[in-house]
């Protein structure tokens, strides 16, 4: 006898509908639905949808379900090949054609279904009504992608843009249809050629300014392969620039012409007796030039060849400046809401983490002592004996203890969606197992103000454009958790990752020459860098008018610098990017699932290494000395 069938959860028939109605769409039968609270999206064949309330309304219901036909249309009606062949590589650019071919695909499935369209309207119109980008007021602060995306649905199916996108799209449509209207008007007779429709958008990006992104990723493969070519110029290219600092400091330390060979043969002669080159040095003549110290990049990057326009916008903020507390408890609450997913896995890796630091901690006590922490198990004493003095006892410091990380994390547009979130939870997650270890953690991320580069690229238009300008938009460094504000003060801070609009490009080399200098005002002993990054540095407004390989020499130059001369530890993890070019002690990971793994791991292997050194130097204190000599 068979038992007692389960019973059906009310929604389910609604979630069978949707799967069903989506393969449908799709014309795919191994089409998957996910109904789930993270945000909405497509992967492959699996559709990621949100979760119905327990009491939905007909509104949310109908949103729902225009998540899933978006998928669908996604799945039957764009070439995936033909777009990787038509899309830019990355930037703003591609987050404009992706939207514009998002738009296209929905336009399809509206023009044929009337009850499709019914769908995605209701979504879009939610989408909007939750969104603050809806609020900017300036055309910086205003994606674009959505603008556009908004402007092309209106040509392709007659559909106004939501009352609450309308300032959105007012801010940009004077712009857009000063340069591009035809082509926008053109793109109708194109809805159902995708190659045509891929054409016009990459005519449309033209422009709208954004032309040298269009070939970025051919331009890459050709410095590339012209850098294997020709491997002698480019690395004596690249020395030369590495060497700058200490050629400078030679030349402030350099003798005239007539004495300069003697002076080459006095380096070269290791037997020399330096108490004699001392003497011989003193009678010589001497410039007028104070000696300076080697140079760095990380004081001085002009010297290196890394200029800035100008500095005057650029900003430091907290997240608190950034948005206002009630803003900052919904963000927190969504955020909460994705650690759901994610918080047995991450705990489980912080908890191992947190066990094998604990494990190190060499704990240890100094009893029989005149102050300190009373020792109650020595009362006894003073019972049995009333003049017997109380005695006191003190734990002993552990270097372990006296340690600060910073995790830096790239707020830049390519880690929207499920990598920055991602991000954030680990980083949530971390500062907490480290803070109850005795580890001090500092969150900081780094973005930029505007696209296109706002306020500095205004600022050098109205300077008749001077030629190689340097690094051309407004900084925006923010700070999530100082070092000393405890975990529970800073938690609502990092929900402002989830903030529509904060996302956009990033110039690494600065930010982590910023969060360098940070750790070195700390008076911890030992000191742990981590950045966290999908990409390489990225900023169209500096790379079109500057050189290619730009932001990326001088984040090379500032890795080298911290890697080869600085007390910090610095260590890297890319989210579906090699990071191991540029940095020594570095992972890749290609999906950000696999984030949380990599931290723990690459944190426990640090903290590891230092237990053993500090075990080697108890047994064997010249071996330890050895080895650190042999690493260095």
């Amino acid at each position: 006898m068979s038992g007692p069938k389960r019973k059906e959860a009310p929604l389910d028939p609604f979630k069978r509908a949707v799967t069903l109605a989506t393969r449908a769409i799709a014309a795919d039968g191994g089409v998957e639905v996910v109904f789930s609270n993270e945000p909405p999206g497509l992967s492959g064949k699996t559709a990621r949808v949100p979760e119905p309330p327990r009491v939905p309304t007909r509104e949310e219901l109908a949103a729902i379900r225009g998540h899933a036909d978006a998928a669908a249309l996604a799945i039957s009606c764009s070439d995936e090949a033909l777009n990787r062949a038509l899309a830019p590589s990355g930037g703003e650019a591609r987050a404009v054609f992706d939207a514009l071919e998002q738009a296209r695909v929905e336009a399809i499935g509206a023009v044929r279904m009337d009850g499709v369209a019914q769908n995605l309207t209701a979504r879009t119109e939610q989408r909007y009504a939750r969104s603050r980008i809806t609020e900017e007021t300036e055309r910086s602060e205003a994606p674009i992608s959505d603008a556009l995306a908004l402007m092309i649905r209106e040509r392709l199916t007659g559909e106004a843009p939501p009352a609450r996108a309308k300032p959105l799209v007012n801010l940009w449509r004077p712009w857009v249809e000063e340069r591009a209207k035809t082509l926008l008007d053109q793109m109708q007779g194109t809805l159902f050629d995708q190659e045509a429709f891929g054409k016009l958008a990459r005519d449309l990006l033209t422009a709208l300014n954004m032309a040298d992104q269009l070939d970025q990723g051919d331009q890459d493969e050709e410095s590339s392969q012209e850098g294997e070519n020709e491997p002698d110029t480019s690395e004596d290219e690249d020395q030369a620039e590495m060497q700058t600092g200490s050629e400078l400091a030679q030349e402030a330390r350099a003798e005239p012409d007539d004495t300069s060979e003697d002076t080459m043969d006095d380096q070269e002669d290791g037997a020399t007796d330096q108490l004699d080159e001392d003497d011989e040095a003193a009678d010589l003549p001497r410039r007028g030039d104070p000696w300076r110290p080697n140079l760095s990049v990380l004081d001085d990057p002009s010297a290196f060849g890394y200029k800035i326009f100008t500095e005057e916008f650029d900003e430091i903020v907290t997240a608190e400046e950034l948005c206002d507390a009630e803003e900052l408890d919904r963000l927190r609450s969504f955020l909460d809401k994705q650690l759901v997913a994610l918080q047995g896995a991450v705990a489980r890796l912080a908890n191992r983490l947190q066990r094998r630091l604990l494990a190190q901690q060499d704990r240890g006590w100094d009893f029989d002592l005149d102050e300190g922490t009373l020792d109650a198990a020595r009362l006894t004493r003073v019972i049995i004996d009333p003049m017997h003095p109380l005695t006191f006892k003190q734990e002993r410091d552990t270097e372990f203890r006296d340690t600060v990380v910073t995790l830096l994390l790239d707020n830049s547009g390519s880690m929207r969606g499920r990598p920055i979130m991602v991000a954030a939870c680990c980083a949530d997650i971390l500062a907490r197992t480290l803070e109850r270890c005795g580890v001090k953690v500092e969150i900081l991320g780094f973005t930029t103000r505007a696209w296109k580069g706002g306020h500095a690229r205004e600022a050098w238009l109205k300077a008749m454009k001077p030629p190689f300008p340097g690094r051309l938009n407004d900084l925006r460094h923010i700070v999530y958790k100082s070092a000393d504000m405890p975990w529970r003060r800073a938690r609502r801070n990092l929900g402002l990752m989830m903030r529509e609009g904060l996302l956009k490009e990033n110039i690494d080399g600065e930010a982590l020459a910023w969060a360098h200098k940070r750790l070195l005002a700390r008076s911890e002993q030992r000191r742990i860098l981590m950045m966290i990054s999908d990409g390489a540095p990225v900023d169209d407004s500096t790379l079109s008018v500057n050189s290619g390989a730009y932001l990326e020499k001088h984040l090379r130059q500032v890795i080298n610098e911290i890697e080869t001369r600085s007390p910090v530890e610095l260590l890297a993890i890319g989210i579906g990017h090699d990071v191991t070019r540029y940095y020594r002690r570095a992972v890749t990971i290609t999906d950000a699932e696999e984030l949380a793994g990599a931290m723990t791991d690459k944190l426990a292997e640090l903290f590891d290494d230092d237990h053993a050194a500090r075990a080697l130097h108890r047994a064997n204190p010249s071996a330890a000395r050895a080895k650190r000599r042999a690493l260095h």
